[in-house]
């Protein structure tokens, strides 16, 4: 009951419909390309300057991750070079808003929209964190975050949610 209470909750601060609480940050981005039926065949492209577990729940799926370079200034992905790593194969973007600073959102979701790429937040290092005056986390057609103790909003050990407003992406 509890963990529902916080699902809803968590969901309702986001601004999203549903919100899938599981073990880690790493299960919930692993989660959120199953949902999103990436795997064998499909290229991922995230920032290269992100943790292990992104790139490890994109292997783990069985898809192949592709790193765009950061600008030197934000530290967060470079849109020249993310669009650059852009193929045939390409089926999805995880955009990583780190230390706090948001990711380019506004050129990663136009970048989606206009190739029919699905775009996924990494969030686990901004949690509460908002870009246009809307939270992070609601911008994805799906979303991961980590409850790490050192990340924004930590717990006690390990957990992390996987943040839709899609219903079926969130059954799945």
């Amino acid at each position: 009951k509890k963990v529902a209470r916080f699902e809803q909750s968590f969901a309702k601060y986001i601004g999203a419909k549903s919100a899938v609480g599981v073990n880690s940050g790493t299960d919930a981005l692993e989660l959120a390309l199953r949902s999103l039926d990436i795997g064998p065949g499909d290229e991922v492209i995230t920032v290269s300057h992100t943790a292990l577990a992104t790139i490890s729940a994109i292997i783990t799926v069985g898809a192949t991750p592709v790193l765009a370079d950061i600008c030197p200034l934000t530290l967060n992905v470079d849109i020249g070079s993310l669009t650059d790593a852009i193929s045939s194969n390409t089926k999805a973007i995880i955009l990583v808003h780190l230390y706090g600073n948001p990711g380019p959102v506004r050129e990663v979701l136009n970048l989606c929209k206009d190739n029919g790429f699905k775009f996924i937040e990494d969030c686990a290092q901004i949690a509460g964190g908002s870009y246009e005056g809307q939270k992070l986390g609601s911008y994805g057609d799906v979303s991961a975050f980590s409850f790490y103790p050192t990340k924004s909003l930590g717990c006690f050990g390990d957990g992390g949610a996987v943040v839709t407003s899609d219903d079926d992406l969130c059954e799945k």
